[in-house]
């Protein structure tokens, strides 16, 4: 994609894009591919925690980003002293995007307003807003007890998913068929949210007393795009397909591959059709500017809606893209914060790529982690490790983060039913655990 930077950026180094919250491989990532661009306002436990090098005094401040009243303070002192400007503030954490939206009210600054940014993180109220609107999403129903969960399962045969209000990913996800299902799954939420109170990744949008959702579930390939919103038009900037493994718990993503640019009529409506819904229920929403990011699943080659938050896609995406592509999404999540123009056009298409996640297989210390037999094959083009031996794995559904060790980016024979192929790179790896 090709950005024209403004002319009023006459001075780089004093303007910056405030990024509230994010992690700190991200933040290495982030200076390293575009540095003097962005100001971090990072917690101060992420940095205790970091193996990363430490950000100079003047590119991060330490601060606890849920204290908005400190924040502020924090930021005004940062900008006399050192003379910032703050010309955009974005964030890559759901969990960040409300102290993120109160502070660009409070600095001008342009991002969705608080009541958008709670649209898209509560997952009832977005396809609650969707359906008044007619775009379509699968049906949902507020539950609290496992009468009301059967009650809803009886009015959607074919399976229900139950789900938090607020969370993300695969994280306290399960697929309900039957009765005992249903009995089974409805604990394990129930547990799963009383063992995370403390999480603000799963903190309700509202004061509601409903613990979960009961979600219609809906059978069919699942997708993820990003897209910048303007004003009267989503400019799609990726389109993969998600991969799942039947081994592993429902919801869980094994790993995203580009979608074909040459045949994409074959698997989905247009981009121009797809770019009008997005636009459509960003604004139903509320969203109306920055990157974002929306998954849906294709019933009857028809896009369903799951879930749409004002960031773009994490995880081991933005390295996808990267190889893929040559797309630097967090770089291209800061112009837009800036205001930057944009041309709908990439430097080259999309090399058909795939990112494969690499998962411990159960409890324990890592020891050891070893990727020998597959570095030389020819279809692994990068190999990507999170943790060092010493690692804790506690696996789900207690936890959904430690049992990720990393990713393969991988150039698969075939073009179909790739799956399989990727699985098997995936097992030569050599984990071992105490």
């Amino acid at each position: 994609m090709g950005a024209i930077m403004d002319e009023k950026q006459s001075e780089p180094n004093k303007n910056k894009v405030l990024v509230v919250g994010t992690t700190s491989d991200y933040i290495e990532w982030i200076r390293k591919i575009r540095p003097g661009q962005a100001l971090f306002l990072t917690e101060p436990k992420i940095r205790q925690n970091a193996t990363e090098p430490c950000p100079d005094n003047g590119e991060e401040i330490l601060c606890p980003i849920s204290d908005i009243e400190s924040a502020v303070q924090a930021l005004n002192h940062h900008k006399k002293t050192f003379g910032v400007i703050l010309s955009g503030i974005t964030c890559f954490d759901c969990e960040s995007m409300e102290t993120t939206s109160i502070l660009a009210e409070k600095m001008g600054l342009p991002y969705p307003n608080i009541e958008a940014v709670r649209h898209s993180r509560d997952k009832y109220i977005s396809k609650l807003l969707w359906r008044q609107c007619q775009i379509p999403c699968p049906r949902t129903c507020p539950v609290n007890t496992e009468i009301e969960v059967l009650n809803f399962l009886d009015q959607v045969t074919a399976g229900i998913v139950l789900k938090p209000f607020c969370g993300s990913g695969s994280e306290l996800v399960f697929k309900c068929v039957t009765r005992r299902q249903c009995d089974t799954a409805f604990n394990a939420v129930a547990d799963g949210l009383a063992a995370r109170t403390g999480n603000p990744l799963f903190k309700p949008t509202d004061t509601g007393t409903f613990q979960m959702l009961a979600e219609e579930w809906i059978a069919g390939p699942e997708f993820s795009c990003d897209f910048l919103m303007e004003k009267d038009r989503a400019v799609i900037l990726r389109k993969t397909r998600k991969i799942k493994v039947d081994s592993r718990p429902f919801g869980t993503i094994s790993g995203y591959a580009i979608c074909p640019e040459n045949d994409d009529d074959e698997i989905m409506p247009s981009n121009e059709k797809l770019s009008n819904l997005f636009h459509r229920a960003a604004r139903t929403l509320g969203i109306k500017t920055g990157v974002c990011m929306v998954d849906f699943i294709l019933r009857h080659k028809k896009p369903v809606l799951i879930e749409m938050t004002p960031r773009p896609g994490g995880d081991c995406l933005p390295f996808l893209l990267k190889e893929a592509g040559n797309i630097d999404i967090l770089g291209l999540t800061l112009d837009a914060a800036q205001g930057v123009a944009w041309k709908n056009e990439k430097k080259r298409p999309y090399s058909p790529l795939v990112a494969f996640r690499i998962h411990a297989r159960k409890n324990g210390v890592l020891k050891s982690i070893k990727t020998d037999a597959v570095e030389n094959d020819s279809r692994v083009k990068k190999i990507h490790l999170i943790h060092s031996p010493g690692h804790r794995v506690t696996m789900p559904p207690q936890d959904y983060d430690s049992w990720l060790l990393g990713h393969l980016i991988i150039e698969p024979n075939r073009r179909k039913f790739f799956e399989t192929e990727c699985l098997l790179l995936a097992k030569r790896i050599d984990i071992e655990m105490d």
